[in-house]
């Protein structure tokens, strides 16, 4: 029996396709990082503007994504594939002998579409499977044992900062309840935890919506990895070269929109100066407005509803 290709198990709709590419402007000779692998929608589109001399990073946390990349350009010497966080970017670098600046550094952030649809990985409340929500199945806690020995008052923050959850309290205090008597092994059984204690529903959205969501960023620490990687950004892009980050939660955008104002703003100077010193100049610019994706592509697609890209350029 032969084994199926990843894209014959699972299909994934790449929010901002060409948006997000074409704000990268590739240059056939450049040096870019795709730091969400995914299924690979983005690098696919980058590769076909490469030339021979071009190189493309290609990295995940998620072990099965590492592979599907591995096994799609094991014979494209320009594609180097590394296990691990978007967040140590620069190490990837190291590994695959870049020398220099890179031209380029794209971000699709969240979970992706594959990783949602299958039940195995925990992550959605509508299909019943271990309560483990980790992108990086080879490390870390999962849901299941984190809910297991975080104190009631963890939870509830965690519901409330990550989710917004109203009901961040009462659903904190019934799950340190129902694990005294049996741990929360599956998503079902949280999923209807969490429905039994939301007396209040939002119209079209199940209630334990934004408690999945609070607990796999929690879990996968995502709000530090996107803190942790702007950070490294400056000192990585060549002069002109670009950062494009899609989003998905209003915290991520936050993130990554005061970082672009930070890093584009000039410091506070005294009155009168004629001219503003090279040094004290800010390192990038904001290019054009935060983009969202057109009705169409929401229509097809309805993960892209929440999506809002920015994109940053290195200028000193």
């Amino acid at each position: 029996m032969t084994t199926p290709q990843f894209d014959e198990v699972w299909k994934h709709d790449t929010v901002l396709l060409h948006e997000a590419v074409a704000a990268l402007e590739v240059q056939a000779s450049g040096v870019y990082v795709d730091g969400t692998y995914g299924r690979g929608g983005h690098s696919a589109l980058i590769l076909e503007q490469l030339g021979e001399n071009g190189r493309l990073i290609v990295i995940d946390k998620d072990t099965v994504a590492v592979g599907h990349a591995r096994q799609r350009y094991a014979n494209d010497p320009r594609v180097f594939v590394w296990h691990g966080s978007f967040s140590d970017f620069p190490q990837a670098l190291v590994a695959a002998g870049v020398n220099g600046n890179i031209q380029g550094l794209l971000l699709d952030l969240g979970v992706s579409s594959p990783q949602l649809d299958d039940a195995g990985r925990g992550f959605s409340f509508m299909r019943e499977g271990p309560l483990d929500m980790r992108m990086d199945t080879s490390k870390g806690m999962s849901a299941s044992e984190w809910l297991d020995k975080a104190g009631e008052a963890e939870i509830a923050d965690v519901l409330w900062r990550y989710g917004e959850e109203k009901f961040s309290r009462q659903i904190a205090r019934e799950i340190v309840r129902t694990r005294l008597q049996n741990p929360l092994q599956t998503t079902t059984k949280l999923a209807e935890l969490i429905a039994g204690v939301v007396r209040k529903r939002e119209p079209g959205k199940h209630p334990a919506t934004r408690s999945f969501q609070a607990i796999r960023i929690k879990v996968n620490q995502e709000l530090d990895d996107v803190e942790a990687c702007l950070h490294k950004v400056v000192d990585c892009l060549a002069p002109g070269g670009r950062l494009v980050v899609i989003s998905f939660h209003s915290l991520e955008d936050r993130i990554v929109k005061h970082y672009l104002r930070d890093v584009s703003t000039p410091p506070s100077l005294p009155k009168g100066l004629p001219v503003m010193p090279k040094s004290v100049q800010p390192p990038m610019k904001i290019v054009k407005k935060a983009m969202r994706p057109e009705e169409a592509e929401v229509q097809g697609n309805v993960r892209a509803r929440s999506a809002i890209m920015r994109i940053g350029e290195r200028v000193a």
